[in-house]
This record gives C-alpha cells, structure tokens and sequence, in this order.
C-alpha cells in the first residue's frame, strides 16, 4: 500500500523551491507511484507536436509538466501563505486535514 500525502487533486499548493517557487496553482493530478503532480500553470514547458485532428496547424504548445511533491506547500485558507498539514478526528469523528498554521480545516 503506498502512504499517504499531503496534498491531494483539487488543492491549492504554493511551490516552495525551484524554478517556479513562489507560484500558486490548483493541483491537476497527482502520480502517487512516482510522488509527482501537475499543478495549473506552473512548470510550464514548450512540447513539439506535430499536425493532428486535435491541432490541425502542429507547431508548440505550452503545457504543465509534473513537479515533485516535495516541492509543493499547502496554501492556509485563513491567510493565504504555505502551511503544513495535519490530520485528526472533526466532531463527526471523521479524519480530516487542517493547518498547522492557523488550526483551520482543509476541504
């Protein structure tokens, strides 16, 4: 079984190292296997692509390319800024995430 991480599809992250630090994005996808997501509009990359039904022109497209998680911070939803996340039991004794930093939940 593969652990867990702590950012998942449809959050928001800020990169907090590399070429692209300081950007914030909606996580994509997330490649669990190789510990890898893509985040909207950040780590843009130009791709080669040849005439298709899809892009009957060819040319170069933009696009997104994976970026490790390691790289990645959970955005706070009270002030905005990179967090870590925790996770314990909501009234609902349910498990949930929450920041670290301002205790709130993470939906």
């Amino acid at each position: 079984m593969q652990e867990k991480l702590h950012i998942k599809k449809g959050d928001t992250v800020v990169v907090i190292t590399g070429e692209s630090k300081g950007q914030k994005g909606r996580i994509l996808e997330v490649n669990r296997k190789k510990k890898r997501a893509i985040v909207e509009g950040v780590n843009m990359v130009s791709k080669h692509t040849k005439p298709n039904a899809q892009n009957p022109q060819g040319g170069i497209i933009k696009k997104e390319a994976t970026i490790h998680i390691s790289n990645l911070m959970l955005v706070d939803p009270a002030s905005g800024d990179g967090t870590r996340a925790g996770r314990r039991l909501n009234k609902k004794n349910k498990l949930v995430r929450y920041s670290k930093k301002s205790g709130e939940e993470i939906k």
